[in-house]
Formats: C-alpha cells, structure tokens, sequence
C-alpha cells in the first residue's frame, strides 16, 4: 500500500519536478517555481533537460541524475504542457507514479500550494502507484512493487486543509483501487454470492449496513430479473442491500449497480472473444459498493441506499430462453428477446426496490451496453436519465471529480421499439441507437416522480489497451469517484 504524506523540504529518493514549454524563442523547459530546488540546482536541471531534448509537454517524463540539482538520487522532470489543468495535474502524477514502480519514496513537486492541486496530485499518484498481483504464482518472476511513499512538496504541510485533503485524496483512492481489485478478479473467485460476501465484510467495517438476499428469499419475493439472469448458472444470484444513513442528512441519494459477475450472453451466446473481458460485467456493483464505503469514512451528511444486483449469466438446461416471459419485482412482466440483455433485468429489480425508499435521486452504473463505446468510446462514459436537470448535475459532478461522461438524449421514438405482444414490454428494441434504447428500458422501472441518471459505463470500466495516465490496464474503478461527488454535491446543496 503506498503511504501519502506533506513535506517542506526535499530529501528523497526521487524528486519529481514539474516543467512546461520554455516561453518565447527559446527551446527547452522552464522548471515551474517553488519546486524545491536552489537556483543554481534549477538552471543545471534546465540545462540537462535542454540537452536531452525535453519539451515539456503533456505527460513527458524526463529522468536525470539529482547530483548537483537536489538532495535526492534521481530528478525526474515531468511535462505538464502550457495550461494545466486539475485533470493533467492528476494524471501525470499518475503516469510518473507508474513509471516509478519498484522505488520506495518519491517527492512531487509540481510547484502549486494550491489545496485542490494538492489533492489532484496526490490522489492521481495513489491512482498511478497501483498493481493487481494476488493470482500471480511462486513460478513466477516477481512482479515490480508499486511506488511505496509519495511525499507533496508544499509550503505549509502542517496545514488542516492540506491534511484534509490528502486524507480525502487517500479514501477516493482507496476506493477505486478496491474497486479495481474486484473487477481484475477473475469468475473463478467472484461469484456473486462471494462478492455479496465482500459486501457485507466492506460494509462491517465502515458503519455501512448491508442485507442479502439468496437465491430462496428472491426467488419468494417476486425477484425476477435477477433470478431468470442467474438461474442458468451454479453459482446463484443475490441481491445486496447497503445502508448509510448519518445524523443530521436530509438528502437522500440511492445508488444501485450490476454485477454480473461473468456473462457469457446465456443461450444468445456471446463470441469467444467478447468474453474475454466480461469478468468486468460486475463493474457497476463494485463502484456502488466502493462508493459508499468512501462516503461513510468522509462522513458525508447524506442517506445512501446501495442496491447490488448480482448474477452470472450461463447457459445450461435451466437458463432462461429467447422468447420466455419473466415477472420484474414490482409486477411489469418483460418478454426476453435476447438473453444478452441482461443486465437491464437484474437492474429493473433493483430500480424498483430503490424506487420503494423515495429518494432524491436514484443513480444506476453499468457496463450495459456495448453501443456505449461505439458511441462515445473507451474512455467516455453515457449519462442519461428521466430528468435533464438532474442528467446534466452528473456530468457537472463527473466534471468536477476529473471523470469523463456526456450527456445523453433519451429519444421518445425509441420507447415504440420495446412493445411486445406478449408482456407489458421486451427487454431489446430498436438496434441503432442501443446504449439509449437500453436506459429507455430503465425509465420504464422509475417514476417521473422521483430523479434518476444511468451512467454507461461499458468501455470506460475495462482498459485492454496499455495503461494512460492513472489508468492501469484492466479494472480502472471508472465513476467512483463521481458517485462519492455527487453525494457530496446532494449533501452540501449544489446537486440540482
């Protein structure tokens, strides 16, 4: 685990200092101010960067040796280009924190006192010090540690802003790595009554309350999509209920996930090769599970509700067919066209069960569709929902957290493509326009009465190419941290 901490002073094994474009005509970097370094240390640093030929842009790490520039073995230069941001800030830390694996202490100074760039760096190199090693075997090489210790470079580390910010740099960070191991677990040591395990352990731990439900008890009480998705599987479904509810919260805010944890499609079986990552399918239950942990150990004044869903989806002599009729809790029966869609049945089970709390805003996530990455791409999330004012608050929470999501319509044309002849409406309609076509669905199980947002986050929770920025490859604990924004936006009044 990698230990954070505040500094006044550099004395380190590496220190790694923020540069930009050198201005006007001439060519190199300029070492941002108040990094630490004497003048004669910063214009060597400039001088040996200059001769290797740094620009300082965007994320260009540079290493040098520190004899002479500061009091550490190593100076690592790192580009922020020429206007960044509180996302670049994030990460490149993150991408020098990576590229630091195997060294135990490093000193960011990236020459900013400011509390929110603090707590930017901080958590973009937790975020980037990270490694998912627990199936690795003993005939194995040893994996490369993560980098140990991060120290900031600020000048006043004793400060209770600073201190707070990096404790709640330190949570949000906690919280996605935890939701990152979960979804680098392989089926194998994931089903969903193990991570309805993992719920109630995760729960016990930070004041959180949590129910489950077995495959017995939903099945009595009228649990349909979860129990149709999981009845092809050994491994039976469960439904998890969590439950924060602090002193003095007057906002209430309900968060609900999928956790499919392996979907192989059922009888409408997926290809080979679509099922390679499909362990990441529980994405959405992770992140709600993760997501309320952080907001108790941050005491946010807010009621939250977690609802996870989970289910494997297999096909076998009891799995649900192409053409079966199924009852969602609540009484809507849906005619199932595609075993596939999935995840939109456990979902409409939990969406009504959340709907029965009356809160002030419900927010499902999901890797529900693959038209989502067709749509906006790996690294985008789609926000979509009953209530635009509420759809574009996300967006604007997801915003301020650093997380990339837009907004998106929910076109009324596309209800007509879910009738069914047979049931009150089918679980798949019309294909073009299939990442709003499945949150269509998701309205039906949410009255206008009450606010809702669902957040597609089908590519954006699973990196298959090479790592970027704070961004490992696999498991990349997508919207936790806009989950954990929009609590804080409800409890502090600026949610819409």
């Amino acid at each position: 685990m990698t230990t954070l901490s505040a500094t006044a002073t550099v004395s380190t094994d590496v220190l790694v200092v923020a540069v930009t474009p050198a201005n006007g005509r001439r060519k190199g970097v300029t070492v941002r101010p108040d990094t630490g370094l004497a003048a004669a240390g910063r214009r060597k640093l400039e001088e040996s960067l200059g001769a290797l030929g740094a620009t300082g842009t965007t994320g260009e790490i540079t290493r040098v040796p520190g004899s002479g520039i500061a009091k550490a073995t190593m100076v690592v230069a790192v580009g922020l280009g020429t206007s960044p941001d509180t996302e670049t800030l994030r990460r490149t830390a993150g991408a020098v924190a990576r590229a630091l694996a195997g060294t135990s202490r490093a000193t960011f100074a990236f020459g900013s006192n400011d509390v929110d760039d603090l707590e930017a760096i901080a958590l973009g190199g937790l975020l980037g010090a990270y490694t998912f090693t627990s199936f690795k075997g003993a005939g194995t090489p040893a994996p490369t540690a993560a980098l140990k210790a991060i120290s900031l470079l600020t000048s006043d580390p004793k400060s209770q802003q600073v201190r707070t910010a990096l404790s709640r740099a330190g949570v949000l960070a906690d919280a996605v790595k935890a939701t990152r191991d979960l979804v680098n677990t392989p089926p194998s040591a994931l089903s969903p009554a193990a991570l309805a395990d993992t719920a109630k352990k995760r729960a016990s731990l930070h004041g959180v309350k949590a129910r489950v439900w077995n495959e017995k008890q939903l099945r009595s009480e009228g649990f349909g999509g979860i129990t149709a998705v999981g009845q092809g599987s050994a491994n039976p479904p469960r439904l998890v209920r969590l439950e924060y509810r602090p002193t003095g919260a007057k906002k209430s805010l309900a968060l609900v996930g999928k956790g499919i944890t392996f979907d192989t499609g059922g009888i409408s079986l997926k290809p080979p090769q679509a099922m390679e990552t499909m362990k990441c399918d529980m994405a959405g239950a992770a992140s709600v599970l993760e997501s309320i942990v952080a907001i108790a150990r941050l005491g946010l004044k807010v009621n939250v509700t977690g609802w996870m869903a989970c289910a494997e989806n297999m096909p076998s002599g009891q799995a649900q067919r192409p053409s079966d009729v199924i009852t969602i809790y609540g009484g809507r029966t849906v005619e199932v066209l595609n075993t596939d869609a999935e995840g939109r049945l456990v979902l409409a089970d939990a969406l009504v069960a959340a709907v029965a709390d009356k809160p002030d805003l419900i927010v499902d996530v999901a890797t529900l569709t693959g038209a989502q990455g067709i749509a906006l791409g790996n690294r985008t999330a789609g926000v979509m929902g009953n209530d635009d004012a509420a759809r574009d608050a996300v967006v604007a929470s997801a915003k301020a957290a650093g997380e990339s999501m837009w907004p998106m319509p929910l076109p009324e044309e596309l209800r007509p493509s879910l009738d069914s002849q047979v049931a009150d409406l089918a679980n798949i309609g019309e294909r073009m326009g299939g990442m709003m076509t499945g949150a269509v669905f998701l309205r039906e199980f949410v009255p206008a009465t009450i606010s809702w947002a669902h957040l597609d986050i089908a590519g954006p929770a699973f990196n298959s190419g090479s790592p970027h920025g704070h961004t490992p490859k696999g498991g990349t604990g997508m919207s936790v941290r806009t989950l954990v924004r929009v609590a804080e936006d409800l409890a502090e009044g600026r949610f819409a």
